[in-house]
Parts: C-alpha cells; sequence; structure tokens
C-alpha cells in the first residue's frame, strides 16, 4: 500500500551510509540481490534509499501480493531467494499470502517491513498503518518472523536466513525492523555486512549410500520420482536415470528436472493413475525431494510393492504420506552424485525406456479424458510456444488439467505454479518476475479468466519495466470447476458466472496489445505472432472453441 501520510524520522539527519536501511540492503546485495520487488511507503523509505547506489533494481508492483509472486518467479529463475519490501501494517499484510504459497511449495523469500517504534508495540494510539501484532502474524504463515532492535541484528537474520535458503528447506523468511531502528545509524560493520562464503552440501551417511546404491544396481525396475527438491540437481538426475535405465515421472514442482522429451521422462503426471502404477509396481522406488503430498497425487495415495528409498534435506520429512524402508538425508544435489560415483551402482540397460513411454502413452489419454478441450488447447499453446521458453500458470484448469500434462519443457523451474497453495493471482506476477530475472528467455503466461483478474493491475507492472510479455487468458466465463463441484453436489450454480471484460480492449487501455482468436486452430499462430511482435501481448481464447 502506497502511504498518503507523512512521517518524520530521525533519518532526516542521517546519511545513506550510516542508517540502517543501507546496512540491510548493503548485505543483500553482498549476497547477489540486484532487485527487489515493492511498493514504496512513508515507513520503508529508507529500505528504498540506497537502491541506486548499491545497484539494486526496483521492481514496483501495483500490489504487495503481486510482487511476493513476482519476486517468486524471479527467484526460480535466479536461484536466489526473492525479496519484498513493504510498508507497515496492509503492506506486509497484503503480501502474506505470497509468503504463505512460498512456505506451502518450500521456495525461499524474504519479506523486510518498518514495524511501529521501540517502546510502541500493542499501544492502540491510532497511529499510522496500527496493526495489533504485524510479525505475529507474519510468524503465524512464514517459517519465521524476525523483530530486531539494531542494525547488527539485521544484519545477523539476513545471514541466518541465507544459511536457510542455502543449505535447509527454503521457506519465507520475515524482517521486522521497528521505524526507530531503521531510520537510526547502524551500529553494522561493512565486513559484518558481507556475504558468508559457500560451503559443500550435507551429504548422507556412506554407509546408507552404499546400501541404496546396491539396492538401486541390483533392481530390475526401478523408478525415479523427482520433487521440487530435485530441481537444484538436474544432471545428476539425469545421469543417475541412464545410468539406472529408470523411468522418471515428476511431481508439477519437479516439472521438467529431467528433460520431458528424453526416453525416460513419463512428465509430471504423479497425479495420473497411469504413473502412480508405474511407481507402485517398481521393486525400487526412489523419491527425490518430494512431500508426496495430496496436491500433487490427486486421486490416492502411492501403495508401492518394493523398497522404497527417499532422499531429503530433513529427517522429519521422510516417513511423511509414505513410508521409506531407507533414509539418505541432505541435499539432492550432493547426494545423487555419492550414488553416481558408488562402486556398487551398478550400470545397467533394460526396459526403462520402454515402460516410461507405455506410461507416458496411458497418462496422456487418461489426461485427455479429464480435460477434454483443454488438452486439446495446451497442444497448440505447445505448437506456439518458442524453443526455452519459460512457461507461467495458475489455479486454473487450463493449468493443471492442461498445460501441466501437454506442454512439454526442458529445463527445471521452467514450470512456475503452485500445485499445493493452488492460489489465484499467481501466474501474472510470477511471469513478471521471471522475465526481469531472464530477459533473454521467452516467458508465456497461461491462464483462466478468473485467475488473471486477481492480479490484472500487474499488466501495468509489465508495461512499466518494459518487458516483452505474452499472456494467454483462456475464458470459461467465470470459476469452471467451482461450478462443476457445484453441480455435482447438486447446487444451482451461484457466484461462479462472472461478467467479463472486453480483454484486448483492456490490454490495450494498459499500453500491450490485445488479440482474439475465434477458431481453434489459430492460436499456436497467435502465439508466435505475439512473441515477434514483442511487448505486453494478450490473446484472449474462448475455451468453447476447443469444446467437442
Amino acid at each position: 500500500m502506497t502511504d498518503t501520510a507523512t512521517h518524520t524520522g530521525s533519518a532526516a539527519g542521517q546519511t545513506p551510509a550510516t542508517t540502517v536501511g543501507h546496512s540491510v540492503m548493503a548485505t543483500l546485495r553482498s549476497y547477489g540481490i540486484d532487485t527487489i520487488f515493492g511498493i514504496p511507503g512513508t515507513h520503508n523509505l529508507e529500505l528504498y534509499r540506497p537502491l541506486r547506489d548499491l545497484g539494486i533494481h526496483p521492481v514496483t508492483t501495483r500490489h504487495e501480493q503481486g510482487a511476493g509472486y513476482a519476486a517468486d518467479g524471479w527467484s526460480q529463475r535466479t536461484g536466489l531467494p526473492g525479496v519484498v519490501l513493504t510498508t507497515s501494517g496492509p503492506g506486509l499484510l497484503n503480501a502474506l499470502s505470497a509468503a504463505g504459497t512460498a512456505y506451502c511449495e518450500s521456495r525461499p523469500m524474504l519479506v523486510i517491513s518498518p514495524g511501529v517504534p521501540r517502546g510502541e508495540e500493542g499501544s492502540d494510539r491510532g497511529a499510522l498503518h496500527e496493526t495489533k501484532d504485524a510479525s505475529g502474524a507474519a510468524a503465524a504463515i512464514m517459517y519465521a518472523s524476525h523483530r530486531v532492535t539494531s542494525g547488527a541484528e539485521a544484519v545477523a537474520v539476513i545471514h541466518d536466513a541465507f544459511e536457510l535458503f542455502r543449505y535447509g528447506r527454503p521457506r519465507p523468511i520475515h524482517l521486522e525492523i521497528p521505524l526507530d531502528v531503521l531510520e537510526g545509524p547502524s551500529d553494522s560493520t561493512p565486513e559484518q555486512e558481507r556475504a558468508v562464503p559457500w560451503r559443500a552440501y550435507h551429504e548422507a551417511d556412506p554407509r546408507a549410500v552404499a546400501r541404496v546404491a546396491e539396492l538401486l544396481g541390483r533392481s530390475t525396475s526401478p523408478v525415479i520420482l523427482a520433487g521440487g527438491g530435485a530441481s537444484a540437481a538436474p544432471e545428476a538426475l539425469r545421469e543417475l536415470a541412464e545410468a539406472l535405465d529408470a523411468p522418471v515421472v515428476t511431481t508439477m514442482n519437479g516439472k521438467a528436472t529431467l528433460d520431458e522429451s528424453h526416453p525416460l521422462s513419463v512428465g509430471s503426471e504423479i497425479r495420473l493413475p497411469a504413473a502412480q502404477r508405474l511407481a507402485n509396481e517398481a521393486d525400487v522406488l526412489l523419491v527425490i525431494g518430494s512431500k508426496v503430498g495430496d496436491a500433487e497425487l490427486w486421486f490416492e495415495s502411492l501403495r508401492p510393492s518394493g523398497t522404497v528409498i527417499r532422499i531429503d534435506l530433513l529427517a522429519s520429512q521422510m516417513q511423511v504420506n509414505l513410508a521409506s524402508d531407507i533414509q539418505l538425508q541432505g541435499h539432492s544435489q550432493r547426494v545423487l552424485r555419492q550414488l553416481l560415483d558408488a562402486p556398487q551402482l551398478w550400470r545397467t540397460t533394460g526396459d526403462g525406456a520402454a515402460r516410461a513411454a507405455a506410461a507416458r502413452t496411458a497418462a496422456k489419454e487418461q489426461g485427455r479424458q479429464i480435460a477434454g478441450g483443454l488438452a486439446a488447447l495446451a497442444e497448440q499453446v505447445a505448437a506456439g510456444m518458442p524453443e526455452g521458453a519459460i512457461l507461467s500458470g495458475d489455479s486454473s484448469q487450463v493449468t493443471y488439467l492442461g498445460t501441466a500434462s501437454f506442454v512439454p519443457l526442458a529445463q527445471p523451474r521452467s514450470f512456475l505454479y503452485t500445485p499445493a497453495y493452488a492460489t489465484l493471482g499467481y501466474g501474472l506476477p510470477a511471469a513478471i518476475g521471471a522475465k526481469v530475472a531472464d530477459p533473454e528467455s521467452p516467458v508465456l503466461c497461461v491462464l483462466g479468466d478468473g485467475a488473471l483478474m486477481f492480479a490484472v493491475q500487474e499488466f501495468m507492472t509489465a508495461v512499466e519495466q518494459g518487458l516483452d510479455l505474452v499472456v494467454v487468458v483462456a475464458d470459461n466465463g467465470g470459476y469452471g470447476e467451482i461450478r462443476q463441484n457445484e453441480l455435482d453436489r447438486a447446487i444451482q450454480p451461484v457466484g461462479v458466472d462472472l461478467a467479463q471484460p472486453d480483454w484486448p480492449l483492456l490490454v490495450q487501455a494498459f499500453g500491450g496489445t490485445g488479440r482474439a482468436v475465434r477458431e481453434p486452430g489459430a492460436l499456436a499462430e497467435a502465439i508466435e505472432a505475439a512473441f515477434v511482435a514483442g511487448g505486453l501481448q494478450l490473446i484472449h481464447v474462448p475455451t468453447g472453441i476447443f469444446a467437442g
């Protein structure tokens, strides 16, 4: 929220190099953060003051929720945590849905906000942006919230956050800096503000690695299930799959960790019965970095008949949702290398590609039965997308029924989506963040009309940032799945059939270009033309043209 009230703080007599705000941003810059997302406000200006001098680019979104989702898209493309700056009170609270997404999907995010001055906590005196307990609200949603009392303490929180982001299960951290601290002189030193050097990733117990390598080497029908935690190790995953001749099925968070054109790839289809059957029938099932949660499975829990091995950063995850026989605790990148280096891991040639192809074909058929015309729509998207494109989606039927299955991708973290948190309003700002992070790669956002309305104001952010961005809005007239849910419960549809704007005209009002597709075979060509034209491009597609 952009403030309209004024505040006179102690920063008036401070130089940028001496404020706590400068110390905080200098520390972030030392870790490679060159972009932040947020909205300037009266109370957070000391965080914005040093940005130009530090070489940090601010992306001003039109809502703090959009800032959080853009930071998430940026993070997935850079491998660094997304940083969100909000003002106090409503600005922070507006960003909490994005922080909740980062927590649920295990993604790194740092949210920084000012807080009430020291001594004024809970004073209930009608101050600007007064909030009962902002840090408490953030702590209830994020991994942790830290209200600090000095510059040195704020800098220490940032170092601790990067320790988690680098070596632990990445989740969002909130840093609240009381206004009198933020605008006051810093007690941290330049030495304290330097990034902590990288160290080696945690590796698994070598005895357990040897045991697992022997089991995998002797396996006749191994299967690998790769979740989001495997996306840090795509090369090692590919090498292990090829060494074992093992089919690889992924969750949607792990989509394309193995190039989906690879003969051993089944795709991100673990939610479909054919892929679940493949995993259940394996004599050894290796699960890498996945909660194996309900949101990724849809139909029923996995029931493997063979030995289950899990690789995870946390011991607490090893029996969650799926019991494991052997556990390898450590970072996926390091543990997979341990397995590849183990002499017990015999290189084999078997029927892995044939098993993968059979499961892939069966899963695609099952996906078509569920998706209906959205499968054909997604195939048109795939036909029109440039090579190496990043694909953003939303909690829209066109994403989880369509593009997740029918748009093959080649690189990890190129499918921007939230399968567990399942929020609306993610797709457009995430695409913006990804394009800011990776300007040379084409970025395509495909989402439903209901989802786009949650973040339509971010069209202005895309135009202001000068981005080449293509958005396909699949218009089913409202909240299509919820309408079907109501009918399934014998509820006459209520609140789900929504009036629609003139979408091409709307995007033109923001400074973009609008196109309308009225024939199913024209979508691929429209996408190709939109990428050639550049700038913000919207393509409006009524889903009804793909029915039948």
